[in-house]
Parts: C-alpha cells; sequence; structure tokens
C-alpha cells in the first residue's frame, strides 16, 4: 500500500501491518483506511477509543445523508477489521449492521448485438480482447493478466493467474477464438507490440499490459459506435456469455466452473435473464380447455 510522506501514527501504522500480514489487496488496504478516517471525523478524536453506540450513531450519519449501500457496507467491513484485528475489541462493532444488496438483473447483449459490438471494435488489439471476454466469460482483470503462455491450443484451456480471489483457474477456449488469437498473434508480432513471452495484450510500451480503464474505455466506445444503446460495460459480455451458454441449454454448474464463481446462486442469476429458456417453457395454462371469454 503506498503511503504519504506525512508521518503515520503508530496506530495506523499497526492497521497496515496487520493488513500486509494478511497480504490484503492495495486497493482493500485503502478501503479500510478510508473507513477509520471518516469514524475519526465523525468523532472528532481517536477511533481507537470509540463505543459500541459510538459505531450506531455513526451508521446512523451515514443512512441519513443518503451514503449508498455499497459505500455502508465497505466502510462497515474496514471498521471491523480496525476493531476486530488491530484493536482486539470486536465487541465494540456489535452494534454495526450489515444492509442487504439489492440484486439487479444484468444487462444482456443479443448474438446480434455482440456481433456488431465487436465489428465496432477500434483495433484488433481491442477486438481481440472483447473477443476473449465474450468468448470464454473472462473479467477485465484477467483479461488484461494474460500472457501469450496462457493459451494453452493442446488442452483448449486460457489459463488464468491469480484471479478474483488471487486464485488460478483455467477458462474455456473455444476453436473460434482461438482462431482470433492466432491472428492477433500474428498481427502483434509483425508490427513488433507483442514481447516473446510477454503480456498477450500489452500497453503503449509493451513491457506494461493494458489497463482495465483502457479496456473499458474501448468496449465503451465500441458499443457507442455500434448504435447500442443499453448500458455496455466489460462485465455485460461476461453477463451475455453465460446468459448465451445458459439458453443453449449447458448445465448451470458447468457455468458456474467457467465464470470462476464460488457460489452456484451467483451463477443462478443469469436464468431470470435467460429469455430463450423462459419462451422454450411451456405455460401449465397451455395444456388447459377453457371456456372462451364472454
Amino acid at each position: 500500500m503506498k503511503q504519504s510522506s506525512k508521518a503515520i501514527s503508530p496506530l495506523r501504522e499497526r492497521m497496515i501491518q496487520d493488513m500486509t500480514m494478511r497480504k490484503l489487496h492495495p486497493k482493500t488496504q485503502t478501503s479500510y483506511i478510508r473507513a477509520v478516517k471518516k469514524l475519526a471525523r465523525f468523532l472528532g478524536r481517536s477511533p481507537h477509543r470509540a463505543t459500541a453506540e459510538d459505531l450506531r450513531r455513526f451508521q446512523l450519519q451515514l443512512v441519513e445523508n443518503g451514503t449508498s449501500t455499497t459505500t455502508i457496507n465497505a466502510t462497515i467491513t474496514g471498521l471491523r477489521f480496525f476493531f476486530d484485528v488491530t484493536l482486539g475489541h470486536a465487541e465494540v462493532t456489535s452494534k454495526l449492521t450489515k444492509l442487504s444488496m439489492p440484486r439487479k438483473i444484468p444487462v444482456v447483449l443479443s448474438a446480434q448485438e455482440v456481433t456488431r459490438l465487436l465489428a465496432a471494435a477500434a483495433n484488433a488489439k481491442y477486438k481481440t480482447a472483447l473477443s476473449v471476454a465474450y468468448g470464454a466469460g473472462l473479467r477485465s482483470s484477467e483479461i488484461v493478466h494474460l500472457k501469450v503462455s496462457d493459451i494453452d491450443s493442446q488442452r483448449m484451456l486460457l489459463h488464468v493467474e491469480q484471479g478474483k480471489g488471487e486464485k488460478d483457474r483455467n477458462a474455456m477456449l473455444s476453436p473460434a477464438l482461438l482462431a482470433i488469437l492466432r491472428d492477433w498473434w500474428r498481427i502483434a508480432h509483425a508490427q513488433r507490440w507483442m514481447l516473446d513471452g510477454g503480456w498477450l495484450f500489452p500497453g503503449q510500451n509493451p513491457i506494461n499490459p493494458l489497463t482495465c480503464r483502457q479496456l473499458n474505455r474501448a468496449c465503451h466506445d465500441a458499443a457507442s459506435a455500434a448504435g447500442i444503446d443499453k448500458r455496455v460495460s466489460m462485465h455485460t459480455l461476461r453477463h451475455s456469455f453465460a446468459t448465451h451458454l445458459l439458453e443453449q441449454g449447458v448445465d448451470i454448474r458447468i457455468i458456474q466452473v467457467a465464470l470462476g464463481h464460488k457460489k452456484l446462486e451467483t451463477t443462478a442469476l443469469y436464468s431470470q435473464v435467460a429469455t430463450r429458456t423462459l419462451r422454450d417453457i411451456h405455460s401449465p395454462l397451455d395444456s388447459l380447455t377453457l371456456p372462451p371469454l364472454h
């Protein structure tokens, strides 16, 4: 975690050490520190003296100020780490209450819309990267960290190193996606954009990978150029991958593995947007002989 040159209090230093010991992601560490800073501002004193009632009043203020559910829950997680781990006073967080997150149905593109989006990508690199998102269901962070050596054409797999949750996994590699990747490899090597054994999608400097921000921007630009009026992001292509597999009749547990989901209930959300699956179901009303309405 990058720190400023400003002197760090012993308490914050201990919290940083506790987070480092557990190998928390730098962004997670920043979020936790931010949560403790918010509490300190609210109290007007060092947060280590806070009581359970202080934390209850703090969460109440967050809610009354219209703070989003996501931010409140992230703040609570950070404070629980501070009090439970760094201070060893778990009882202080007893009155903090995590809020339930509303489950929204994900935006999904039709096959025709995916075709238009890929065709509208600005260049070969972005077209290939977006094809990986839809063709293998990878997250943007997984795509930008792919290396040429992660393509296993013998076993038809993509090796994903340190994906979400810092876990390695394998993703599917279809013949069509392999053909696209081979075309991209030839183009990139001919233009000397790619280093031997380097990043599959290098940045402007091939030593560094493409960033998630650059890839997300390319996705938005392609959606706009294709005239798609839905709210499209890189994750939309992943949603579309899962939904289209479900509509093809692929078992939901296989889709769970393909996506790298820990819980089946996360994958089950796609059953709500698989419109072809719904259209193919026969309602029990269809089997009845009903009199006409008068």
